[in-house]
């Protein structure tokens, strides 16, 4: 565990902030850390940056921990444990469809620029929200091919990010990736319409975890039993295909199974 110095913090939203940090982290997009505040709680968070001298976490606020964190100030210090999990597979040689839901956006904008420091820029973002207010990192990805999607038609065309995903895999023959991360019934969805027209992808799913190591059990998957944490959060495309939870249910803190819908 690292106690380190908050040494940015750029509000994104009204409901999310990007708070930096001053540490070599060596982590991989889709990746996440342990955040502990003493005497409150421990979370896991996915990394949204990460230069190799400094990294970011991109965080909603919602919860006794993340409203004392959005009162914190630049040098106040926070426990960092990680990175943990799988990331995703960094393939420089593709053309790479990123569909990005809600503060999804976080690990897929670290995996674009990482793919863009090895010389890929075939890269589609495809960023959906409530209303335009809520969009992530327009500017910071304003180099990448940005496909903007809002419930409100404030920005963007109207309607889902889902239907977007469907003209950009049907707009030509190419090989093509697809990588989410967002709401569990959006990438449920891009699930189903890569498996509709058999196209790779990569998962970025999201349980309670409470130790990072896979000691806890508490982000095993149905029927799988595996942890999220050490095999996940991203997941291939093949293997989401097994796991009887996925756009179904998730699990309490107690266990008890919580459904979607």
């Amino acid at each position: 565990m690292h106690s380190l110095k908050i040494t940015k913090i750029i509000d994104e939203t009204s409901s999310v902030k990007t708070f930096y940090f001053p540490h070599n982290l060596k982590s991989r997009p889709g990746q996440f850390v342990m955040l502990w505040l003493p005497g409150i709680d421990q979370k896991p968070f996915s990394i949204s940056f990460d230069d190799g001298r400094t990294f970011g976490l991109t965080i909603f606020k919602r919860g006794a921990l993340t409203d004392k964190l959005f009162e914190m100030k630049i040098n106040d210090r926070v426990g960092i444990d990680g990175p943990y999990g799988v990331g995703f597979s960094i393939k420089p040689d593709i053309h790479h469809i990123m569909v990005a839901g809600g503060y999804g956006a976080a690990p897929l904008a670290f995996l674009a620029e990482e793919l863009i420091i090895k010389g890929n820029n075939n890269i589609d973002f495809c960023i959906g929200a409530k209303n335009k207010d809520s969009l992530l990192f327009t500017q910071r990805l304003n180099n990448i091919r940005l496909r903007i999607a809002t419930d409100d038609g404030s920005s963007g065309q109207k309607g889902l990010i889902t239907d977007l995903l469907k003209n950009i895999i049907t707009a030509d023959s190419r090989p093509k990736f697809i990588v989410t991360c967002g709401p569990e019934l959006m990438e449920k969805k891009v699930l189903d319409i890569c498996n509709q027209y058999n196209v790779d992808a990569e998962i970025c799913l999201e349980r309670y975890m409470k130790c990072g190591v896979g000691i806890c059990g508490q982000c095993a998957m149905d029927d799988l039993g595996i942890c999220l944490c050490t095999h996940g959060p991203v997941v291939t495309r093949e293997v989401a295909n097994k796991i009887k939870e996925f756009g179904v249910y998730h699990r309490e803190k107690s266990g008890k199974k919580k459904y979607f819908i």
